[in-house]
C-alpha cells in the first residue's frame, strides 16, 4: 500500500485521516482512508459514500465515530474523488458495469485487514454506497450489522423519464455511446454550482458552505452528472436488489421526509420486509441527513452506534448472492 494524499486543509476543525492508494483486481486505483479512536476500538465502520462524494467529506462522521470508540475506513470509489476516473472527461461519473464496484469493496476489505483495523466490521452506506453496500451484503461482506442513510435502492423519476432511461441505456451500449453524459444532466458539480436555497442535500447552511469550499479549493474532487451506462446499470442493479429477500443481519435506515433524489417507496418496501430492522424518517430532512445540523447528526449517529453495539455478539454476515 502506498501513501495517498489526504486533504486536511479542507476539513475545517474535524480530525484528519490517513489515506492510501490501493488497486482493485482489474487494476483500477482507488483511495481509502482510516480514522482510529484513542485507546482500544470496539470495531471498524466501513463507510461507503454516495455518488460524487469523497473521503474528506466524512471527516466529521469519522471523528464522531472515533469519539464513540470506533475506527472508520472510508473509500473513494472508482470514477470519483481522486480515484481513477474512467472516461476521457473526468467530470462524467462513469462505470463500465455496476458490479465493478464490488471489486472496490473487496480491495477495501483487504486494505482494512492489512492495516489491522479492529474487527468486528460494520457497514454504513449512503446513497449509491447504500446500493453497493446492500449488494456486498449478499456477496458475503463480513459485517455484523448494517446502517444506511438515503440508500439508493431506487431513483426518483417521473413516468416519462423511466422508460426513456431504459431505452437510451440499451441503445447507447450498442452504439458505443454509453460513456456519454446522461441527457439533461450537468457536467458540473451540483454542490459547486447550486444555490443553498431549496437544494436537495441539506438544510444546514454551515455544512453546505463547507462542501462548496471543499470543491472550490480542491476542484479535482468535483464530479458532474452520470454517464448513460452508469444510469442504465444502476437501474438494473436496483431492480435486481429489489427482488431479493432481505439480508440475514440487523439493518437500520434513515431517510429524510423531504428526500427528492432516491425513491422513498423502495426504501419503505425494503425495510418493511427486513426482520431485525428499523426505518427512521427524519422530519424535513433532505438526502444527506449526515450533513445536517450537529443535533440531527448527533441523534442519528447515537442510534447507529447503539445499533452496532447491539449486534456485537451477532454472527458475522455470511449471506451469499443466489
Amino acid at each position: 500500500m502506498e501513501t495517498a494524499p489526504f486533504f486536511s486543509d479542507i476539513i475545517a476543525d474535524f480530525p484528519a485521516g490517513e489515506a492510501w492508494w490501493i488497486k482493485a483486481e482489474d487494476g483500477v486505483r482507488i483511495r481509502v482512508a482510516q480514522w482510529r479512536p484513542e485507546g482500544t476500538a470496539e470495531g471498524t465502520v466501513l463507510l461507503f459514500p454516495g455518488r460524487t462524494e469523497y473521503i474528506e467529506k466524512y471527516a466529521h462522521t469519522a471523528g464522531d465515530l472515533a469519539k464513540a470508540g470506533f475506527a472508520t475506513l472510508v473509500i473513494d470509489w472508482r470514477g470519483q474523488g481522486i480515484a481513477d476516473r474512467l472516461t476521457g472527461d473526468p467530470m462524467i461519473g462513469h462505470v463500465r458495469r455496476f458490479a465493478d464496484f464490488q471489486l472496490d469493496v473487496k480491495a477495501a476489505i483487504e486494505a482494512a485487514r492489512e492495516l489491522e483495523l479492529p474487527e468486528p466490521f460494520y457497514l454504513l452506506g449512503h446513497s449509491m454506497g447504500g446500493c453497493i453496500g446492500l449488494r456486498a451484503l449478499y456477496e458475503g461482506l463480513p459485517v455484523k450489522a448494517a446502517a444506511f442513510t438515503g440508500p439508493m435502492w431506487g431513483i426518483q423519476m417521473n413516468r416519462a423519464q423511466r422508460p426513456t432511461a431504459w431505452v437510451v441505456g440499451w441503445a447507447s451500449k450498442r452504439l458505443g455511446l454509453s460513456s456519454l453524459l446522461v441527457p439533461q444532466t450537468s457536467p458540473e458539480s451540483y454542490v459547486a454550482t447550486a444555490e443553498f436555497k431549496d437544494n436537495t442535500l441539506t438544510r444546514n447552511r454551515e455544512m453546505w458552505d463547507l462542501m462548496q469550499r471543499q470543491l472550490q479549493e480542491k476542484p479535482a474532487l468535483s464530479l458532474g452528472g452520470p454517464s448513460i451506462n452508469w444510469l442504465h446499470d444502476a437501474l438494473l442493479e436496483m431492480l435486481d436488489l429489489s427482488r431479493k429477500s432481505p439480508p440475514a443481519l440487523p439493518g437500520l435506515t434513515f431517510c429524510g421526509t423531504n428526500e427528492r433524489i432516491v425513491d422513498k417507496q423502495r426504501i419503505r418496501d425494503r425495510m418493511a420486509s427486513w426482520p431485525e430492522s428499523e426505518l427512521v424518517m427524519i422530519e424535513g430532512g433532505e438526502h444527506e441527513v449526515l450533513m445536517e445540523d450537529p443535533a440531527t447528526r448527533g441523534a442519528i449517529l447515537e442510534q447507529i452506534i447503539a445499533h452496532f453495539r447491539a449486534a456485537a455478539d451477532q454472527p458475522v454476515n455470511r449471506s451469499i448472492s443466489a
